[in-house]
């Protein structure tokens, strides 16, 4: 579980990123769950854009990639979902404690 000042932290590294997926008409699925994983694993940090023509509440779409990536959510603003996991081998940002 992240600290508020954990996650102002993250917030603020995150702010500079692009999303690199999209979730759009078809939800969330397996297939696109385990490539965030995959990409969690590599950076740590990433946004997620859920597209207007998304048949899913965005609520449950949150829901859905924290439960099947074991990631933390940093944020949810507008349409775009900031994720957190830390890295096994790859650790690359310091929390503050």
């Amino acid at each position: 579980m992240l600290t508020g000042k954990q996650k102002r932290f993250l917030r603020s590294k995150a702010h500079h990123l692009t999303p690199i997926f999209q979730v759009g008409k078809g939800g969330v699925n397996e297939n696109m769950s385990k490539q965030i994983d995959e990409a969690l694993e590599a950076r740590e940090l990433l946004k997620v854009s859920i597209l207007q023509n998304c048949d899913e509440d965005k609520d449950t779409v949150v829901d859905r990639l924290v439960k099947d990536t074991k990631a933390e959510l940093v944020q949810v603003i507008g349409n775009t979902i900031v994720l957190y996991k830390e890295s096994k081998e790859n650790k690359q940002l310091v929390l503050p404690s």
